[in-house]
């Protein structure tokens, strides 16, 4: 095949400093040729390896005052667990091999700091070698309006109870445009980029997310993938980064969407977006994470071909993702996970969240 692919853009996404219009071009080549060079990136950068981590999610409660129009999850059980029953899930996981607990939940109308910082310290005396991964950018910053302090010292006080690593949910779309529309009443992109970098600067590493597919524009997903690369060029804080395709099923986004005969993204612009996201950020994040919970076991399977090297995790329970209308399980063993990885013709590693090789 005849390369299209401009010699000047190959050159810059070796180096790291592949540009916005560099990635709007790359929209208008072959697929299976900007797929390739993705995946000829993801082998310089971490080889023939395909990392994933035992671990469970622990959604402690759909209660939310949040009026996101992409939610499905809020207020479907209107539940909430306390501690003990956070820590029985803590033990359910530690007792399967977890090496780590994802906690996220709603924004509570009157959050107590002390009650998250107790999750974090209980689950720390009883399980001191479990990872803690918790608490969503917009809840740190829910928190620390609640409880008149900064968040500096919101994720102080976190980090001294217990907590290790943040996920970097609640990202959405970087753009204050898109974000009016679909999530009105969540923290600015400003805010949401001053809560990572703080995490950051304090020792606390977090991951980056992109959810796409309703009302965003491609220069909106790349324009965001660039706000993340310049952050990771100022901090160095972000583990993974993780694209997760809208999921329209029992949302108002969602609904509006169908309504209208759209339905969200197919599979090749899933792969498109994989694919530029390994460009753009090659040489600042290593680690393009696949979700199997929002693509499926197939489609993630085959972005593993066009810059994925990692499949998430195991983790056991997932409600956020079901209740929009995903079909793909709450759960995976690290069996099939394995088989998953060993028939792409890659070689499966397990992973703490720190993307440390688990013997």
């Amino acid at each position: 095949m005849e390369q299209t692919i401009p010699q000047d853009i190959i050159e810059r996404a070796y180096s790291g400093t592949a540009t916005k219009e560099d990635a709007m071009k790359l929209l208008e080549v072959p697929l299976f040729e900007l797929l390739s060079f993705a995946d000829e990136l993801r082998q310089i950068a971490v080889g023939d390896k395909v990392s994933y981590v035992v671990n469970r999610n622990i959604n402690f409660t759909d209660k939310c005052l949040g009026n996101c129009g992409f939610c499905a999850f809020k207020h479907q059980e209107n539940y909430f667990l306390g501690v003990e029953e956070i820590l029985n899930k803590t033990k359910e996981a530690n007792d399967a091999g977890a090496t780590e607990v994802c906690i996220q939940g709603g924004l509570l109308e009157k959050p107590d700091i002390g009650f998250y910082q107790k999750i974090l310290s209980s689950i720390k005396s009883n399980f001191p070698d479990m990872h803690i991964h918790a608490y969503s950018p917009m809840e740190v910053y829910h928190l620390s309006k609640a409880s008149n302090l900064s968040v500096e010292n919101t994720l102080k006080r976190l980090k001294n109870s217990g907590l290790d690593t943040m996920p970097g949910t609640a990202a959405e779309i970087l753009s204050d445009r898109v974000r009016k529309i679909i999530c009105p009443s969540k923290l600015p992109t400003r805010k949401w980029i001053d809560v990572v970098t703080t995490a950051h600067n304090l020792g606390i590493p977090t991951t980056a997310t992109m959810m796409y597919g309703h009302v965003e524009t491609w220069e909106e997903r790349i324009d965001h993938i660039l706000i993340i690369r310049d952050i990771q060029q100022t901090t160095g804080g972000f583990t993974e980064f993780v694209p997760l395709p809208f999921m329209p099923y029992n949302n108002p986004i969602g609904e509006q969407m169908i309504a209208k005969g759209e339905y969200a993204t197919g599979g090749i612009t899933d792969l498109q977006i994989y694919a530029l996201s390994r460009i753009l950020l090659n040489t600042h994040i290593p680690n393009i994470q696949a979700s199997w919970v929002k693509l499926g076991k197939k489609l993630a399977q085959v972005a593993l071909n066009c810059g994925a090297n990692d499949l998430g995790g195991t983790l056991m329970e997932e409600k956020i993702s079901k209740s929009a209308g995903a079909t793909n399980g709450e759960s995976i063993s690290v069996v099939e996970l394995e088989w998953i990885i060993n028939t792409a013709g890659r070689n499966p590693v397990q992973r703490n969240t720190l993307y440390e090789s688990v013997i």
